[in-house]
């Protein structure tokens, strides 16, 4: 007997593009949420015992010069960035991007033939819909890369993994056992 719960356990369709890009984002802002609520609650201590704004804390220069400084003005790109880093939501930002806007980054004739599946630590795996396509994208590779770093920007992905059309699985689950499998209970 079916119970409403049983609908909602079932997977979907494998999603695409935009709603890898959407979740990515959503998972950034609900790290960075999180983030500032744990800083919220534990505000770091001072290491010397004094209070944050008092003059005791307050280090005095013992020379100032013409030279660069961390006070002086700094242009919003390399501020955004900084924060960006800081925060630890730019890797997200570039996922989300990359995803989001694949067709317009690598145009209609390579997005028609493949769809990216993942991008961690700077390698962007891709799933092609034939052998023959995973083959010409190995080859492009480096091209792709390059578009992607220009789009995007320089360092978003260092190299391309393509892969063929997947077939069904009969692994579930984190363990593995070796052997036939499922083919030796059939007749």
């Amino acid at each position: 007997m079916s119970t409403p719960n049983d609908d909602d356990q079932r997977p979907g369709p494998a999603k695409r593009g935009p709603d890898l890009a959407r979740d990515a984002l959503n998972a950034a802002r609900a790290q960075s949420a999180a983030r500032k609520k744990t800083a919220a609650q534990n505000p770091q201590a001072n290491p010397k015992g004094r209070r944050a704004g008092s003059a005791a804390s307050l280090q005095r220069r013992r020379w100032s010069g013409s030279g660069p400084d961390a006070r002086d003005p700094a242009p919003l790109g390399a501020t955004m960035k900084r924060w960006l880093g800081d925060v630890g939501a730019g890797a997200d930002l570039t996922k989300a991007t990359v995803l989001g806007r694949w067709a317009e980054i690598v145009g209609p004739d390579i997005a028609d033939h493949c769809e990216p599946v993942s991008l961690v630590d700077g390698e962007l795996v891709l799933r092609a819909e034939s052998t023959t396509w995973a083959t010409v994208l190995r080859g492009m590779a480096p091209q792709i890369v390059a578009r992607i770093n220009k789009e995007v920007g320089h360092g978003s992905v260092l190299r391309v993994r393509a892969q063929g059309p997947s077939s069904p699985s009969w692994r579930f689950g984190p363990r593995h056992v070796s052997g036939r499998g499922p083919r030796d209970t059939y007749g």
